[in-house]
């Protein structure tokens, strides 16, 4: 059932409005993941361009055609006029006088076609087109001025510029009456001009419009660069940096997303303070009365007592001494898990390291007659990590063989460096049991155990060590020892790879 399904629905579609909000892991996801601010941003503003990239094309004609009727008009209204001063009343009739010269100029346009038209005073033809459409009584202009309109002849989309002429009183004209001249032409040389004007404006922006994009594209990627510097930052800095941001310097805009992750860090800070605090608390708390158990133990064990008894003493110092080592390998566990804990770093010599750490179970080793062995490299090898995490690191790999090794068998600690791979292997091998290969992805989780596997382990060691490497950047594989051929018998490697930091030696 989703966590919000018993919610009121007003809350329940607060809940969900919130796009930040923690998924949500008992519902399947259905949403993708958020698209990136800059292609947000990028798509709002080329989306428009481009949408009226299209719309500027059609106005443009539209002004482009405006402007080509312009000086054709003019050429036309000039026509009319030409030939409207050329009509003169014979015995009262309106007569065109226009030499034959003059008709020939007047329609010999070699791309456009050419009409004209002369409607007496009493509506016939005097000379022209007959079918030219004619106006209505009410569109014909005063005597002297030249109107234009559209119209449609043969099929062909024409312009025609039209006028009156009033013939003179005593003429013989009806009273009242007037000569209607129309002169028109196709739009073939207009839409010629328009479409050259429209090629002048829009080749230069096929040009104008990738560079405008790029010109975007630049703008918003330097618009954005506090962000990758912000992004820079944070991933550059160590795990255990918890000084906050510089907000005084962040553009406005993103100011108060750095005060609010300022005051993350601070409130990470002071759990891990708590953290830190209560292991330490933890610490003190459980291993004294742990010690001192074990010590009552041992004080009892010194007195007479009877068998029965001295079996369970014995079995109560065992049992005290595992817990005390199974909560210091907790702690550790904790520490190691804890990755931002306030552990200081600094230039580590691995082969001391490795000396201290294998001195530390020299005795454990006798114990068990085991031939504990150490092969240093060399050269010194430095790296850079926490001298306590690194020798808690090796011991509990020395630890873990010691316990699982038979009784006089071999353990050998050996540091190699790879120098072409900037690496150094910290190994440790045995003449243990080893571990099948279906198992070891399982060892390294915790308190995971080998089934039929002698030995008292909690199965925390090679967690702890997987934690510790991860931390200081390394890695942790196992492998086989193989030290006897016939019969094959198989201990086990285990190599931890960390990287090599070329410095000045600090000795644990």
């Amino acid at each position: 059932m989703p966590r919000d399904a018993q919610l009121p629905a007003a809350e329940r579609a607060v809940l969900r409005a919130n796009p930040f909000a923690p998924p949500d892991e008992t519902e399947p996801s259905a949403t993708s993941r958020p698209r990136s601010l800059f292609g947000e941003i990028l798509d709002w503003m080329l989306a428009p361009l481009l949408l009226l990239w299209p719309m500027s094309i059609a106005v443009t004609y539209l002004v482009a055609k405006t402007i080509a009727n312009g000086p054709f008009d003019r050429g036309l209204e000039t026509d009319t006029y030409v030939l409207a001063r050329q009509i003169h009343p014979v015995n009262g009739v309106a007569t065109l006088t226009l030499p034959e010269a003059a008709r020939d100029f007047l329609t010999g346009d070699n791309i456009d076609k050419v009409f004209y038209q002369v409607i007496g005073t009493r509506g016939e033809l005097v000379t022209g087109v007959s079918d030219l459409p004619l106006p209505s009584e009410d569109d014909r202009p005063q005597p002297g001025l030249v109107e234009f309109r559209d119209a449609t002849l043969h099929g062909n989309d024409i312009r025609i510029a039209y006028t009156t002429v009033a013939l003179p009183a005593g003429a013989g004209a009806d009273a009242g009456q007037a000569v209607l001249v129309q002169v028109a032409e196709t739009f073939d040389k207009r839409s010629a001009l328009a479409n050259e004007i429209i090629k002048g404006v829009i080749l230069p922006q096929f040009v104008i419009l990738p560079l405008a994009i790029v010109l975007v594209w630049f703008g918003l990627s330097r618009g954005l660069a506090p962000l990758t510097t912000l992004q820079s930052n944070l991933r550059t800095r160590r795990p255990d940096d918890l000084s906050p941001l510089e907000a005084s310097s962040a553009p406005p805009e993103i100011e108060p997303l750095i005060t609010s992750f300022n005051d993350l860090l601070t409130r990470l800070a002071q759990n891990i303070d708590l953290q830190k605090r209560f292991i330490a608390d933890a610490a003190h708390q459980m291993k004294t009365p742990l010690a001192g158990l074990q010590m009552q133990a041992e004080l009892a064990l010194r007195h007479e007592v009877p068998p029965e008894v001295r079996r369970s003493l014995e079995q109560i110092g065992t049992g005290a001494d595992q817990a005390a080592r199974l909560v210091t390998q907790l702690l550790a566990l904790a520490r190691a898990e804890n990755r931002m804990s306030g552990h200081v770093f600094s230039h580590v010599e691995v082969t001391h390291l490795a000396r201290l750490a294998v001195r530390d179970w020299v005795r454990a080793a006798l114990a068990k007659q085991m031939d504990l062995g150490y092969e240093p490299p060399d050269e010194p090898v430095f790296v850079e990590g926490n001298p306590i995490m690194l020798r808690e690191m090796l011991s509990n790999v020395i630890d873990n063989a010691i316990r699982y090794t038979p009784a006089g068998g071999r353990i050998t600690v050996r540091v190699r460096p790879q120098r072409e791979a900037d690496r150094v292997h910290i190994e440790v091998e045995d003449t243990g049991p080893g571990i099948a290969p279906a198992e070891r992805p399982k060892v390294v989780e915790r308190f995971y155990r080998i089934l039929g596997r002698e030995g008292d382990g909690s199965g925390l060691g090679l967690a702890i060590v997987r934690e510790i490497a991860t931390m200081h950047g390394g890695t942790l594989t196992l492998d086989d020892h193989v030290y006897q051929a016939s019969p094959r018998l198989a201990g086990t490697l285990v190599s931890i790879s960390l990287p090599i930091s070329e410095t000045t030696p600090c000795l644990p």
